[in-house]
């Protein structure tokens, strides 16, 4: 053998080994977007409504959300607020929120016998019953539980962990595929016309390459709400302090209450055990909801906080706000015979972690950097649904008729073991992820072999 002849044998090896490792990396990104795309177009769509809960929800419901200022008016007492409420719908107060803004209305929560828990908006200035909602009955609300997939039960909302760990494997086996071999268009330019599939093929590349950082940032930053994972990173961040963060927790009498079950708290408090009110051994008065509002008004809790009425003899008044200003963030428990705070959380109280995932999930739902955030991640919302589309229009002009079209199997098969082995660092970090590649692989196997059958 000469040496032009073995030159020629090295270079056309390092070829079809490029090759087939192109092969390899498209069909798994393929067989990831085939998974995804789905979710992505649905969280995407219900995702980019809800960065705008607060106007659509304040313009859907003006009528129950919205009041006339009243300028030097003063307002109605809280407890009037509730007596008001519980006239109309007759039940047990269980929380009040206060008006956000001079033009808000308050919102009374009630468990009545016969419709469950209601939202009962009131008037501030002259506590006149508004109307009402079932709890937590907004449109965006609505969609919330759809982005969450809260409606089907906790095993759909499994689905959320898989579709995140998968959508990083598609940023990741996309961006190889996208990456510049030598060609001309389709990096960062769009070749050809919508009645070519080259058109549609630079679509979906220039729009992945360019939204597909936040495509992994809003599957890391909405891991913390998925089925095992997020459950089980929430344990872990919270050690065994009973989720307080480190340095908060004092010695007060705790109840087996979770923060969680008793008012909308942070992802980082879920976890937080409520404390017990002292007083009702001593046979003490309780000081009633106005006290209470006034204690969380001179403390300096930001205006449209949530007040859980306690309706025990041992619970506490909980005082708590999520603002867009993470800074802002607090809960406070009173004692609700004596008005003495017993535990006050802030953002600032919170661990590095607790800190960054609280960061991260404030920057996800469009809250951190005001409307700029909404508008940027509106635009990463709709860039999804339009690299889900393009990547239907593509595979349909690439699929031969009666063929699913998946991408064909490299030559050499052992290009597959390095590109598994990296899968398989993210089904360790991820397990819903590792077990669904695990099923990915068996499906694989199985249309290879029935492939193969149906050729002999």
């Amino acid at each position: 053998m000469s040496d032009l002849t073995i030159g020629r044998e090295s270079v056309g090896a390092s070829v079809r080994s490029a090759s087939d490792l192109y092969r390899a990396v498209w069909r798994w990104h393929f067989y990831a977007g085939l998974l995804v795309l789905p979710f992505m177009i649905t969280l995407a769509i219900t995702g980019g409504l809800y960065l705008f809960k607060d106007e659509i929800d304040a313009a859907i419901h003006s009528d129950l959300k919205r009041v006339d200022v009243q300028p030097g008016a003063n307002r109605a007492a809280p407890s009037a607020m509730v007596a008001a409420a519980l006239a109309v719908h007759p039940g047990t107060a269980v929380k009040f929120t206060d008006p956000a803004t001079p033009g808000a209305s308050a919102e009374i929560t009630i468990g009545t016998e016969a419709d469950g828990k209601l939202a009962v908006y009131v008037n501030p200035y002259t506590a006149k019953v508004l109307g009402a909602l079932p709890d937590r009955g907004t449109v965006m609300w609505t969609i919330r539980y759809l982005h969450s997939l809260k409606y089907f039960g906790n095993y759909a909302r499994m689905l959320i962990e898989i579709a995140a760990g998968w959508s990083i494997l598609l940023v990741a086996t996309g961006i190889y595929l996208w990456w510049p071999r030598r060609q001309t268009g389709g990096v960062l330019s769009v070749r050809g016309t919508p009645k070519r599939r080259v058109f549609w093929r630079d679509m979906h590349a220039v729009t992945g390459i360019f939204v597909g950082f936040f495509i992994v940032f809003l599957a890391i930053t909405g891991m913390p709400w998925s089925g095992i994972w997020g459950g089980k990173i929430n344990e872990w961040a919270n050690g065994n302090n009973f989720g307080y963060p480190a340095g908060v927790r004092v010695a007060v009498p705790m109840s087996d209450e979770h923060l969680d079950h008793i008012a909308k708290t942070s992802w980082s408090l879920e976890q937080a055990q409520v404390p017990q009110s002292p007083g009702h051994a001593h046979h003490a008065q309780p000081i009633g909801l106005d006290a209470a509002v006034a204690t969380f008004d001179r403390l300096g809790l930001h205006p449209g906080y949530a007040v859980n009425i306690p309706t025990t003899a041992d619970g506490v008044f909980t005082g708590s706000v999520y603002p867009d200003d993470l800074t802002k963030q607090r809960v406070v428990h009173l004692d609700q015979y004596s008005g003495t705070p017993l535990i006050d959380m802030s953002y600032a109280d919170y661990g590095p972690l607790g800190k960054s995932l609280e960061w991260g999930i404030n920057t996800h739902l469009g809250q951190q950097f005001g409307l700029v955030n909404q508008l940027v991640l509106l635009a990463a919302c709709v860039a999804i649904i339009l690299l889900a589309v393009s990547a239907a229009i593509m595979w349909w002009k690439r699929r031969p008729a009666g063929s699913l079209g998946v991408p064909p199997l490299p030559a050499d098969k052992r290009v597959f073991r390095g590109l598994i082995a990296i899968l398989a660092i993210g089904g360790v970090l991820f397990p819903l992820v590792g077990l669904s590649l695990i099923v990915m692989l068996g499906l694989d196997w199985l249309y290879i072999r029935s492939r193969k059958l149906r050729s002999i």
